[in-house]
């Protein structure tokens, strides 16, 4: 008998302990009932973790989570959760009040830390099913955390605004959205990272910034393709746009990503990065960057790598291949090292595609070690056009359709220790290195098949 006692007594107190989920506060999860109201009083419970049994929640406006009033909250499935937002505007909108303070811990006033921090949402699937469905919006927050979620056929999937800090998207599926897929929309936002993430099919963008005074961006290990609509342009798997902010986005840091894919959309490009900014209040137009571009393999676009108005760029280990139009288009940039690239035509990825590399209105640049194979069409492998204190040294450039490198306005710079060679068998072979106009430069050192023009 005692024993007995002691059982019920345990399966009681199991029982009582159970979480809450929002089932208990009247969700159907049924597809049909609208659950907005439901799930509402769930986070205004103040019960913190917000779990979502298996099932389908319609819902057909924000459900607001305002930290500072409901403390700490956290949305939680295990995959088998969808969301159905058949309203306007994001399905979850967090609502912190870290808008005046930095990264820095001496910054934080102490409710931000008691109620609000770390705001989560993971393992839940949200679908849209209204023309300006968004998936997740952040405002003023702190750490908020989203993983495991799938983001499809909304406006927007992830959308950053006003103000954040330390926001980390890691091991989701943003997927087939008809905007933009990570949305930097004028937000001041330092520390972010998007890591192990497939974001693809996205019409908008992949990730997009736009304007806002954005540090610190750490996007790595990342699947993105596709993320561009033949109507929209231009756009990019990954576009940095500062046209629109004296402030403007710097400390970027891409590796380890697949970046590709989306046809012959037009200004289309797997990387393209916009960093002269806005004229400030004292008038200066600054050229953004502090960027590291490494280990990725990129392909089957207009413009692989398109930089304009960029400073402090660093782009090496990269693999590239199926630029329509160029693998590179680097324009008025300054401070930019390009280390061992190959920039090759790939066989079986097809043979349409031109992969010029062309560098215009550039200074201060070093290009090393670079490998340039079969450009077509275009009117060299690789130009180099209106650049001062350029040195393009220990680089090789084979089996180009017409000159292999064309200089032309260059000044006070170096072309050496190069192999541009044309081996094929043809009837009539271009020269190697073409120099037009320029200088002030030393070309020496460099192994061709034909003599220079």
């Amino acid at each position: 008998m005692r024993a007995l006692c002691v059982l019920l007594m345990f399966a009681g107190s199991a029982f009582a302990g159970q979480e809450k989920t929002v089932r208990d506060f009247g969700a159907a999860g049924d597809g049909k009932t609208d659950d907005t109201a439901a799930i509402q009083k769930a986070v205004d419970s103040g019960i913190g973790g917000i779990r979502f049994p298996k099932g389908v929640y319609l819902i057909s406006k924000p459900v607001v989570v305002d930290l500072d009033k409901v403390g700490f909250t956290s949305f939680v499935s295990d995959g088998t959760c969808q969301i159905v937002m058949a309203g306007a505007g994001p399905a979850f909108r967090f609502v912190g009040t870290h808008t005046n303070g930095n990264a820095s811990p001496t910054t934080f006033k102490p409710n931000v830390w008691e109620r609000q921090r770390t705001p989560m949402i993971d393992g839940v699937e949200i679908v849209g099913d209204h023309p300006e469905a968004v998936g997740i919006e952040a405002s003023g927050t702190m750490q908020i955390t989203i993983t495991r979620c799938s983001i499809r056929k909304c406006l927007h999937g992830v959308h950053l605004v006003n103000r954040n800090r330390n926001v980390l998207i890691a091991n989701c599926h943003i997927y087939n959205n008809r905007g933009i897929g990570v949305f930097y929309d004028e937000v001041n936002l330092h520390q972010s990272n998007i890591v192990g993430s497939h974001i693809s099919y996205c019409e908008g963008g992949g990730i997009v910034t736009h304007g806002g005074d954005i540090r610190n961006i750490q996007i790595g290990t990342c699947d993105i393709e596709s993320n561009m609509s033949s109507n929209t342009s231009p756009t990019a798997n990954i576009l940095i746009d500062c046209s629109t902010s004296p402030a403007g986005a710097a400390e970027v840091e891409i590796s380890g990503c697949t970046i590709q894919h989306n046809s012959k959309s037009p200004d289309s490009a797997n990387i393209r990065i916009i960093g002269r900014g806005k004229a400030n209040a004292k008038g200066v137009q600054h050229q953004w960057g502090h960027i590291t571009i490494t280990g990725n393999v990129m392909s089957d676009v207009m413009v692989n790598l398109h930089l304009a108005g960029c400073r402090d760029v660093t782009f090496t280990g990269n693999t590239l291949c199926g630029g329509f139009k160029h693998n590179l288009l680097i324009e008025d940039c300054t401070h930019v090292v390009f280390g061992a690239n190959v920039l090759d035509r790939n066989p079986p990825y097809g043979n349409d595609s031109i992969n010029a590399t062309v560098f215009r209105n550039c200074s201060d640049c070093t290009i090393t070690g670079l490998h340039v194979s079969g450009v077509h069409t275009a009117e060299a492998g690789v130009v180099i056009e209106d650049c001062a204190r350029f040195n393009f040294t220990g680089c090789t450039i084979l089996d180009c359709e017409n000159v292999g490198l064309i200089a032309r306005n260059m000044k006070n710079s170096r072309i050496s220790d190069c192999l541009i060679r044309d081996d094929r068998k043809i009837a009539k072979r271009a020269p190697s290195i073409k120099i037009i106009g320029g200088s002030g430069n030393q070309i020496i050192d460099n192994l061709i098949s034909d003599g220079a023009n």
